[in-house]
């Protein structure tokens, strides 16, 4: 391995001699100069690792210095040294992004450590990373292995996101173990969701808080205690992608982090519809039928969001004022923003932002997204990237700024899918990957959640012969004709409407400003 190369500044540097002798000892190429003029003509003619400088030097000063070779090389990691504990001094080398900050006298195990940080932190943090998740790898599997409710469910998808993030973050050569292990927990989840799923619809006394639950369960008690609230959902958010944004905001509110499960299908016609009106599908068409539009229509799925939130109210006997936004483009947000004020006269404000999900499916269709979004990673930063450079923080913030507490949540995650399965259906069939529902489907029962009789899992019939068909962990639904030119176009895209940890069992985070 290459020496790490290190550049030392100090107008005493004899009196430091035994130090740079211990750095060499360990392994380090050590340069040393009398000046900050020296200093600066060794960046111009070498490349260096890390600069140790001090801070009080004849000629040029350490910080003068110091912005003079951040001007050569923007990146190079520079700790100072000095004598002074100014404050001075300190805020202004912070300012000027140092690395490090030393106090004299130093001794050669806390330049060591510095060195450590600022040289060799991916390094380690990676080796310790690996170690800690090989000694887990066996205790999940046996909680995989021994999950028997939703709550175990949630805490095991929770341990795996944690890692898969943890071990990307780490740059890591485990990524396809964490892969393999959550593959064999979706499997698995999946058989327990085919157990119980019926079972939860029918018997609402004994099931994890569900879609339709979310405002009874969640946001209803927060209103009724007098609480100002703004219920922000955002389409296709993975909980994964929660933690990647959670540090834009964590310096504003304090969170009280939960879990809940989406209904199937884990689609936005369906458990969206469910979440603003608290009643399943099926009840939904039966009771309110010109608010529900089935698959086989042409009207937009979602259009009848606003008077769905209305029905709720009213069927609790709520008497809270309420607003209703969505925000698909970035003007709509920025239009929000400029007119929160007329927002603030209402106990309720409902937002919905469809970014995320409208990423999701530009990444099918767009190869210049699909290269931007490659893997689950990629897919956070950009996401990440959205969050920060959008008005949504922005929203957020003023939120906090008028006393408002904020429920944020999904109405469903996404899987990027890997497997086609092979299924037949007449023209009718509805086109979603993840869930077909029709009179005329043939399809391998081992491989799917098939519901002969939808209104046991509360979803409607179009016709007395309807039936749904769910797909399960990352396969995908194709047709056999046109088979493969279909596979290679939906492969690796990320989708939503079946049964996987990543789309049912999502974020509802309640944020109190600071």
């Amino acid at each position: 391995m290459k020496r790490k190369r290190i550049l030392w500044a100090d107008d005493e540097i004899d009196m430091l001699r035994p130090h740079v002798l211990f750095l060499e000892e360990k392994g380090y190429e050590i340069t040393t100069v009398n000046s900050g003029q020296d200093a600066l003509d060794c960046c111009k003619e070498e490349d260096f690792d890390l600069v140790f400088l001090d801070e009080n030097m004849p000629g040029l000063s350490g910080l003068e210095t110091l912005s003079l070779i951040k001007e050569i090389n923007p990146n190079i990691p520079i700790i100072m040294i000095t004598k002074s504990e100014d404050e001075g001094i300190m805020t202004h080398a912070i300012g000027k992004k140092i690395a490090d900050y030393l106090i004299k006298p130093v001794n050669p195990n806390q330049i060591l450590l510095s060195i450590k940080k600022n040289l060799h932190k991916d390094d380690i943090v990676t080796e310790v990373t690996l170690e800690s998740y090989r000694e887990e790898f066996n205790k999940i599997g046996m909680q995989i292995n021994m999950a028997s409710d939703f709550d175990e469910w949630s805490d095991v998808y929770k341990k795996l996101v944690y890692w898969e993030t943890e071990l990307t973050d780490s740059q890591n050569p485990l990524m396809e173990m964490i892969k393999a292990q959550k593959q064999d927990a979706n499997n698995s989840f999946a058989k327990y969701i085919k157990r119980n799923y019926e079972g939860w619809i029918q018997d609402p006394g004994n099931r994890p808080v569900l879609s339709v639950d979310v405002f009874k369960e969640k946001l209803f008690p927060v209103l009724d205690e007098g609480e100002k609230v703004f219920f922000i959902l955002i389409d296709n958010f993975r909980l994964d992608q929660w933690w990647t944004v959670k540090e834009l905001l964590a310096p504003n509110f304090v969170f009280n982090e939960e879990l809940y499960y989406s209904i199937l299908p884990t689609a936005t016609q369906y458990a969206r519809n469910a979440i603003f009106s608290g009643l399943m599908p099926a009840q939904i068409a039966k009771m309110f039928p010109e608010l529900w539009v089935d698959e086989d229509e042409e009207e937009g799925k979602n259009i009848n969001e606003e008077p769905l939130i209305q029905t709720q109210i009213e069927r609790f006997r709520k008497k809270y004022s309420f607003s209703y936004n969505k925000l698909i483009t970035s003007a709509q947000g920025e239009k929000l923003i400029q007119n929160f004020d007329s927002l603030l006269n209402n106990q309720l404000n409902v937002v919905v932002i469809n970014f995320v999900d409208m990423l999701s499916h530009a990444r099918t269709d767009s190869k210049m997204i699909r290269e931007l979004a490659s893997d689950e990673a990629a897919y956070r930063s950009l996401t990440k990237s959205w969050f920060k450079h959008s008005s949504t923080v922005e929203l957020f913030n003023k939120a906090a700024e008028k006393g408002y507490k904020i429920i944020l949540t999904t109405d469903h995650g996404t899987i990027r899918v890997k497997n086609a399965v092979k299924v037949v259906g007449d023209k009718n069939t509805n086109t979603n990957l993840r869930y077909k529902l029709g009179r005329n489907l043939n399809y391998d029962t081992k491989k799917v959640y098939d519901i002969k009789d939808p209104a046991k899992i509360g979803l409607p019939a179009p016709n007395i012969s309807t039936k749904y068909i769910f797909a399960l962990n990352d396969d995908f639904f194709a047709y056999p004709n046109n088979y493969n030119y279909y596979v290679s176009y939906y492969a690796d895209t990320f989708q939503h409407g079946g049964i996987s940890m990543e789309e049912m069992i999502v974020p509802l985070i309640t944020m109190t400003p600071k």
